[in-house]
């Protein structure tokens, strides 16, 4: 077991600040993936705090993915190295969560939306692969097909743009589109397709997709700008009619 130096906490927030110190040797590689941490006994008598202070700590660890529990002789707490995908999920959930709080407007999220996808989509259009192509194709057959239900059309639509996220060929703007687009997606999915049609979206992804093939960078941030428009205009009707009823 690694011996690591952890400092005296305040009495203000003991948990995070422990969970913060723990983290903070998960990232300098004071602690390593599949490193064991010490027990709860020996955290606490370090950190002179007791037990559920400890498990409180380790609880937000675990919920960040940076540690898992294992029972058992050679159980304990270990360091746990978190993918790119789970890293993402994770941010992706606090930004969900902080739009259902309303800490952002509709405003600032279409914007942010449509600037970060317009890199996107002239990205994909220049660096696009064949595989990139197929995969997209095969959503756009999904969306096509008349039996489909909205919760299947909306993990469509989700997909289909985190496809033209991957093509960009970027894995650093691939990293936080995939983030946007989970977070701020479901802010269209909100919209019930009452208030829009599935044939206008898919005949948008349609036509954004022949951009990206034919790598017609202006014609594709176009296509992508109708559609956010397109959504903030819906998402405003939705609301406005709740607000009504």
């Amino acid at each position: 077991m690694k011996s690591i130096d952890f400092e005296p906490v305040s009495q203000q927030s003991l948990s995070r600040q422990i969970a913060d110190q723990i983290r903070q040797s998960i990232i300098d590689g004071s602690l390593a993936a599949d490193d064991r941490l010490p027990t709860e006994d020996e955290l606490a008598i370090r950190f002179k705090v007791s037990r559920p202070t400890i498990r409180e700590a380790l609880k937000r660890l675990a919920a960040q993915n940076l540690v898992r529990s294992k029972r058992g002789p050679t159980g304990g707490t270990f360091v746990n190295r978190p993918s790119i995908s789970d890293l993402s999920d994770s941010l992706a959930g606090a930004t969900t969560l902080l739009m259902g709080l309303n800490a952002f407007s509709l405003e600032e999220i279409t914007q942010t939306r449509l600037e970060l996808e317009s890199i996107c989509c002239r990205l994909a259009a220049q660096n696009r692969s064949a595989e990139d192509l197929d995969a997209m194709l095969l959503e756009l057959r999904t969306q096509a097909d008349p039996s489909i239900s909205a919760e299947e059309f909306c993990a469509s639509d989700v997909n289909f743009h985190r496809l033209i996220a991957n093509a960009t060929g970027n894995r650093m703007l691939g990293f936080v589109m995939h983030t946007v687009i989970e977070a701020l997606q479901p802010v269209a999915n909100m919209v019930a397709h009452r208030y829009r049609q599935k044939e206008v979206i898919h005949s948008q992804h349609e036509r954004l997709f022949a951009a990206i093939s034919s790598q017609d960078c202006v014609l594709a941030t176009q296509i992508l700008s109708e559609q956010v428009l397109y959504l903030s205009e819906q998402h405003h009707a939705a609301q406005q009619n709740k607000q009504s009823s």
